[in-house]
């Protein structure tokens, strides 16, 4: 990613901080309650603000969110201290640099798309891990304008990205945040 994308990011982040933005997960994130763990290691990719790694840590996870953003890292960090939890802050460009280090049992990605991480994704869960992966497709562009195509999923994609992984679930569809998601979960095969 370049200099001037992550101050794009820090200057969204400043903006949104401005704005009020939720602190809490996705209501589909949130629905899944019963299928994961509430013992282990969490990686939350492109946290932000850390609405997702927060409501991990709150189940009882060790979580770490990675972000290239120093702004949303700091949010994040208040967020997670106002919320009583400790996460872990890694900023780093996934771009550039390695995932943080795993096993992680779960692993959290929502409108973060770079499909080149997803092999590295596959080999950091652990054995039984969950993968659980959210992100506009091309029919979203039927109601909003960003992001932008090169940013979206084809349609059906999300399950060819998974190589390695067992697909547990996986729709497409406009859902109640207003926008056309592919969601998916997939584990790794136990040992």
């Amino acid at each position: 990613m370049s200099e001037s994308d992550r101050e794009r990011w820090n200057a969204r982040w400043r903006e949104r901080e401005g704005e009020g933005a939720s602190s809490e997960p996705l209501t589909w994130i949130a629905s899944l309650d019963s299928m994961l763990p509430r013992s282990g290691r969490a990686l939350d990719v492109a946290g932000g603000a850390g609405r997702h790694a927060v409501w991990l840590a709150r189940r009882g996870l060790a979580v770490t969110l990675a972000d290239v953003s120093e702004e949303g890292l700091r949010l994040a960090a208040a967020a997670a201290t106002a919320a009583g939890v400790a996460i872990d802050l890694a900023r780093v460009d996934l771009e550039r640099e390695p995932l943080p280090d795993g096993p992680w049992d779960v692993v959290v990605c929502v409108h973060y798309l770079q499909r080149s991480l997803f092999p590295a994704i596959a080999s950091a869960l652990a054995p039984g891990g969950l993968l659980v992966f959210c992100h506009q497709t091309r029919a979203n562009l039927e109601r909003h304008p960003r992001p932008g195509p090169e940013y979206l999923l084809d349609q059906g994609e999300a399950p060819r990205l998974v190589g390695g992984l067992d697909v547990v679930s996986s729709s497409e569809g406009w859902h109640e945040e207003g926008r056309h998601e592919a969601r998916l979960i997939a584990r790794r095969p136990p040992a």
